[in-house]
């Protein structure tokens, strides 16, 4: 499998992560794990069908899907004629470019989208990452993110804030911010929290530099114990800490 990364134009670097583009290898036929990240996303496939979802979804060649943050992780299936390109958003900006009543349709969902709201095939083709680059710079609907101090304040913590200290440091309130994460995000606060402390923890984990039990980083990272994480880690990956 081939996997490379792309940023995107430094005016887009406020709502998205970077671009993607994923190739399957010859002979390969392998199911391919994604964790939880808090991000939405969208994807282009440029290969034969693909199923995703755990494979309750198969993508069609030449069509557009979002897929919705999620709070669990998601197999695809990956093999040789898999040709797939990918836009991983930031938490939050789906509004930014597209109209949608509210993230929360999406959580944990790959949904086709609109022939309007979708990449042209041909274009892509020619040159993905620079089409993508023209394709949001045209689409900005608004350049203000309403839970971007939020976001700002969870990450710093590495997930550990307390939500009623967020609100309160935020001029709101609990209800209103938890309707505003589900709208914009898809998670409440406390799931999209717990989504970055579980990625704190991994980063610790895979870091091979430190040999590290996993009690010190449990405490680390703001869990009651050992077991904590490792139930966390098993929700959030199906794995055992051991197998990452």
């Amino acid at each position: 499998m081939k996997y490379k990364k792309i940023k995107p134009y430094k005016e887009l670097a406020r709502f998205i992560h970077f671009y993607w583009e994923l190739k399957g290898a010859e002979n390969e036929k392998q199911w391919e794990r994604v964790f939880p990240d808090g991000c939405a996303g969208i994807i282009l496939n440029l290969g034969n069908k693909c199923l995703t979802d755990n494979g309750a979804l198969s993508m069609e060649f030449g069509k557009t899907y979002v897929v919705g943050a999620m709070n669990s992780f998601k197999d695809s299936f990956i093999d040789n004629d898999t040709h797939l390109f990918g836009v991983c958003l930031k938490p939050a900006t789906f509004a930014n470019f597209y109209r949608h009543a509210s993230q929360d349709e999406l959580t944990n969902n790959t949904v086709e989208l609109e022939k309007s709201n979708s990449f042209r095939v041909d274009k892509a083709f020619e040159n993905p990452f620079n089409y993508f680059d023209h394709f949001y710079s045209e689409r900005i609907k608004t350049k203000t993110n309403p839970l971007h101090a939020v976001i700002d304040h969870i990450h710093s913590s590495n997930g550990t804030a307390n939500i009623y200290d967020l609100a309160k440091r935020n001029f709101t309130t609990v209800r209103q911010l938890e309707r505003n994460f589900k709208k914009l995000i898809g998670l409440s606060p406390k799931e999209y929290s717990n989504i970055i402390r579980f990625q704190h923890a991994l980063s610790l984990i895979k870091d091979s530099k430190q040999n590290r039990s996993l009690l010190d980083i449990a405490f680390e990272c703001g869990y009651y114990d050992h077991s904590h994480l490792s139930n966390d880690i098993k929700r959030n990956t199906g794995l055992s800490p051991s197998l990452l």
